[in-house]
């Protein structure tokens, strides 16, 4: 029997299809691509924005159109936020939620017996239980995701998030070692720790539970030599925080920190809980502290309501603070929302040109920073050879800049080499080995 899987959304997805992948492998099922010929489907969806819904009905159609015997599961957020929507999508066959993945063998493989669909979708709005989603065997030996935390409390008015993933829970800091312990013995060298709002790590455990002393505990891992953060909030960074981390050896200076709109307007209006001031204080500190900083970060650009005078606002103030990289999203209104029923919608043509204007920003910033690093040695971790450029090879900084080395080879992937950085190319550096 073969199964094959489609992630959309976050890297909770992905850390999450690996686990159901590992769970199908056991079984006795062979991993196939998602475009070839299959047995079985599962589509891992988001629901972040409308587009991820649709792409997730056009990725059910073509594996449906692919092999119109297969069993199709569509597991995730958007089954979770619309689980009858998803039941009535012909082929689709098993429809599970965000807190009973780890099941998904049991209701594919029901659903083959009794031949008929299978629906199984629990209440999370209130639910703090963590499922034990667990990799053991793991295949890529360079960066391995971890979820540590799903859920979120935060309830901002354009996402649907917390009504999909529940609310804030965390995986026990013991598990968390263990599999970072297993992760090393398996010849990792970096580990991401991820979830849905990591920064609330531990706040359903006990008071002596938090993402701090987490990383404490890492801290004294042999074998893992570089640890990062997933997405994490600006207020987390206080003064007590970075004078704790700054030290830390394994942690990486580089931090993807949400911001959203640099207009505090606009952020009152979609109930994020800091100010644009607030966030810059943040940036301050983590730079006047930590060395190479690569600071990066999340924003949506026309949300309801943002005028030119609040756009120009935001523009301004990534203009000054220059950050290494801007993910730019147009906003797009979701259902069940409180910024879909919003007044004064931002039209789409209007949307494309502050995209524009941003992206061209960003270029500049991030030109700007991976220039800085030229003539520099740098610690990479190798991860691949180049498909089009053969004998040269792919890592990243610890700050997380690309880099192609040109002297190294095979047996380096998966090992942390110092290098001379020589060059740059815009979007990344070329150095080689010391």
């Amino acid at each position: 029997m073969k199964v094959a899987f489609a992630t959309l959304g976050c890297r909770v997805n992905q850390y999450e299809t690996e686990a159901m992948t590992e769970k199908f492998i056991r079984e006795g099922y062979s991993v196939t691509n998602f475009e070839d010929f299959s047995d079985v489907y599962v589509i891992n969806s988001c629901t972040v924005t409308n587009m991820g819904d649709k792409k997730s009905r056009q990725i059910i159609s073509k594996a449906r159109r692919t092999n119109p015997e297969a069993t199709i599961a569509v597991v995730g957020c958007y089954s979770q936020i619309a689980p009858e929507e998803v039941s009535k999508i012909e082929g689709v066959d098993v429809v599970l939620g965000t807190r009973n993945k780890g099941d998904i063998v049991y209701y594919i493989n029901k659903a083959r017996d009794e031949k008929k669909p299978q629906i199984n979708v629990k209440e999370v709005l209130k639910n703090k239980e963590f499922e034990e989603l667990n990799i053991e065997e793991y295949q890529d030996k360079t960066r391995a995701f971890l979820k540590i935390q799903d859920g979120c409390n935060r309830f901002c008015t354009y996402c649907l998030i917390p009504y999909a993933r529940g609310a804030t829970c965390s995986k026990h800091p013991e598990k968390v070692i263990e599999e970072i312990n297993k992760l090393a013995q398996h010849g990792f060298k970096e580990v991401i720790l991820s979830g849905i709002h990591t920064a609330s790590y531990g706040v359903d455990l006990g008071k002596d539970i938090t993402l701090i002393s987490l990383l404490e505990e890492i801290e004294k891992i042999d074998g893992i030599e570089r640890v990062r953060i997933g997405s994490i909030e600006p207020a987390f960074f206080t003064e007590e925080v970075v004078n704790k981390i700054k030290n830390m050896k394994k942690l990486c200076p580089h931090f993807h920190l949400s911001l959203q709109s640099g207009c505090d307007a606009t952020l009152k209006r979609m109930n994020r809980r800091y100010t644009a001031s607030e966030y810059a204080e943040t940036v301050e500190i983590l730079r006047k502290n930590i060395k190479d900083v690569s600071i990066t970060t999340d924003l949506i650009v026309g949300f309801p309501g943002e005028n030119e005078e609040e756009f120009n606002e935001t523009y301004e103030f990534l203009k000054k603070i220059k950050l290494t990289k801007i993910h730019i999203f147009k906003y797009s209104p979701r259902k069940g929302t409180k910024a879909a029923e919003m007044k004064n919608q931002v039209d789409g043509k209007i949307k494309d040109e502050r995209s524009k204007i941003l992206a061209e920003l960003n270029r500049k910033n991030e030109k700007e920073f991976i220039k800085n690093l030229v003539g520099r040695d740098m610690d990479i971790l190798i991860e691949q050879e180049l498909p089009n450029k053969p004998g040269r090879f792919e890592g990243y900084t610890r700050n997380y800049v690309k880099a192609e080395i040109i002297n190294a080879n095979k047996e380096m992937i998966g090992k942390i080499v110092e290098c001379h950085i020589d060059d740059e190319n815009e979007e990344y550096l070329i150095g080689k080995i010391r």
